[in-house]
């Protein structure tokens, strides 16, 4: 396989994937996280809970074991649908252990063996089979499963029945091949630097797109069944290596289109950077890659980026506006209802954007109780569960319509191997650009001779705005007042202002936020899927994590009003209040206009 740079006679179109259409504010159920119009995963489950008949209204754990031993035959062939098999086999852990689920069975062997009822008895053989060769990767990384079946084995070997025993043999187990290889947990290693690599600048755009892809989808197929289940169960990713892995790339992207703007010295070399990760963009559009699109957009919306108004100055509008339409496009605005459209017009491959729909299965798991009223399991939250990571999983056999170098991959790899916190991007990020300094400003503005010098009444201007006279001004020259006077007295004001404190703090609450929201201390982008900045529960301002301990604005506190929508409010929101800024006007520091 050659490298992707060899030219293509034609661009490619895009794989069943239409423009991304207008935000519309259709009138939603409030409590719901899904689009209006249904998806795969919601017809697939109307469909299963058809055709469960009456379990699908909620049945005992037992009726339901009973049930999928039911399915077989005296043949070992499945004389109905295996949908129920594959719910209780993939989503029991919801309401109990695989451990216990075998307990049960082995309990029921007991009983029909006392009952003397060897057809009962083969048939939940056959039913332990199935388990075994549909889902054998349980029985490999579950201890407690495997000593549970361990003990079936010597009891069905103590009764003497061979077949039995034949049918519920694990050791073939053993000699399968991964199909997926088990990847070591995640761990961080802070004093590990690397250099940005260089293969950014010797690959055009569809090839570092295409390249991004094959390693997102390499990722993405690792994640099975089980750790999606293990993800619902623990609410974390916590000993999940798959899904860290998955996470841990996708930020690394993130860092790394952050770091490479930020590499260059001149504003008119990161504006170029900047433009190229644009491009970039438009490709992984093309391929339907929304997770790494969320991941490059988030790198060059994050406010280390965004703060950089030289480098802003040199990108074309058109740029511009093609980010906009992408930050428009993955905007969390109506719970992501812009994506959610766009993603289920593709066909074919796509990789989904993994933390929305992450969160889909967290609201699902937590809003649908286990049991019923009646002490019953509630299947239709095992199906909704099963239907969606199922639609998921279903993703990984489509296969990307690229090709890869093994070499260049090698090296994209170790270039988004990077170790910086947050805290090195933004010093970088400074040392690019510097701070505004207050006393050139204000020369600039008021020196309007040039001389170095502006007058007292001009001072009293600019002073009026704070409330106490630091120190003595105008020492050298009676009536004006030097660059080093202005300079000194900023320099006293701050460091007095600093000792005396904010007179009125912010009260910051970590906030999910429901549509576009800009920081108002560095005028960037909120980006994320849950708890993406602080609000101040006082005036609501609104700030990154890091930049709430650097606001120096008093809090204000409003005017209670009852009739006052909060953030987390689920009413329909007005075209009018939604914010409309270009990603140009986001870069200049100009601030979302929401309505307080």
């Amino acid at each position: 396989m050659g490298t992707l740079g060899k030219a293509r006679e034609a661009p490619r179109k895009p794989h069943g994937c239409r423009a991304a259409p207008k935000a519309r504010l259709e009138a939603k159920p409030a409590n719901s996280p899904f689009p209006s119009h249904p998806s795969l995963a919601q017809i697939t489950q109307f469909r299963m809970m058809v055709s469960l008949g009456h379990l699908a209204k909620g049945a005992s754990l037992d009726d339901l074991i009973d049930s999928c031993i039911q399915s077989f035959d005296a043949d070992g062939n499945l004389c109905r649908s295996n949908q129920l098999l594959q719910v209780m086999l993939t989503m029991h852990r919801i309401v109990i252990s695989s451990a216990e689920l075998l307990q049960k069975v082995i309990t029921l062997y007991k009983d029909a063996l006392a009952k003397n009822s060897p057809g009962l008895c083969l048939k939940i053989c056959y039913f332990v089979r199935y388990w075994i060769t549909e889902f054998w990767v349980m029985f490999k990384m579950d201890a407690s499963l495997t000593d549970t079946m361990e003990e079936f084995q010597e009891l069905v070997k103590a009764k003497g029945e061979e077949l039995h025993c034949r049918l519920i043999d694990t050791t073939q187990i053993n000699a399968r091949d991964w199909s997926r290889k088990l990847t070591q947990r995640i761990k961080s290693n802070t004093s590990k630097k690397r250099k940005v690599s260089l293969l950014f600048d010797h690959l055009e755009p569809e090839e570092l797109s295409e390249h991004l892809t094959y390693l997102e989808f390499k990722s993405f197929r690792r994640i099975s069944f089980s750790d999606y289940q293990n993800y619902l169960v623990n609410s974390c990713v916590k000993e999940n290596p798959t899904m860290e892995r998955s996470i841990a790339l996708c930020n690394g992207i993130s860092q790394w289109v952050q770091l490479m703007v930020l590499s260059r010295p001149t504003p008119q070399l990161r504006a170029e950077v900047f433009i190229k990760f644009i491009h970039v963009a438009q490709k992984l559009h093309q391929l339907q890659n929304f997770n790494t699109l969320m991941a490059v957009i988030g790198g060059l919306c994050h406010s280390s980026i965004s703060r950089l108004k030289e480098t802003s100055s040199h990108v074309p509008h058109e740029i511009n506006k093609v980010l906009g339409e992408m930050t428009e496009l993955l905007s969390s605005c109506r719970n992501y209802d812009n994506y959610r459209r766009a993603y289920g017009e593709c066909t074919h491959f796509k990789i989904p954007i993994l933390g929305v729909h992450l969160k889909d299965l967290i609201y699902l798991y937590e809003a649908m109780p286990d049991y019923l009223e009646d002490g019953k399991v509630n299947v239709h939250k095992l199906l909704a569960l099963y239907n969606h990571i199922n639609e998921l999983v279903q993703l990984q056999e489509v296969a990307p319509p690229l090709e890869a170098n093994k070499d260049l991959v090698h090296l994209l790899t170790l270039s988004l191997d990077l170790y910086y916190t947050e805290d090195e991007i933004y010093e970088l990020s400074y040392a690019r650009e510097p701070r505004n300094h207050r006393a050139p400003s204000v020369f600039k503005n008021y020196d309007h001779d040039q001389d170095g010098y502006i007058s007292q009444e001009e001072f009293e201007k600019i002073a009026a705005s704070f409330p106490f006279s630091f120190c003595v001004m105008d020492k050298d020259r009676e009536g004006l007042i030097s660059r080093d006077e202005i300079t000194a007295y900023f320099m006293r004001a701050s460091s007095i202002y600093s000792k005396l404190g904010l007179g009125f703090p912010h009260n910051f609450q970590e906030t999910t936020y429901l549509k576009p929201t800009f920081c108002d201390n560095c005028a960037g982008f909120l980006w994320g899927v849950i708890k993406q900045g602080y609000r101040c529960k006082d005036c609501g301002m609104n700030c990154h994590r890091q930049c709430k301990d650097l606001v120096v604005f008093e809090c204000k506190k409003r005017a209670k009003n009852p009739a006052a929508p909060t953030e987390n409010s689920t009413s329909v929101v007005p075209v009018s209040n939604l914010c409309s800024l270009g990603v140009k006007d986001l870069l200049h520091g100009n601030k979302c206009p929401e309505s307080r």
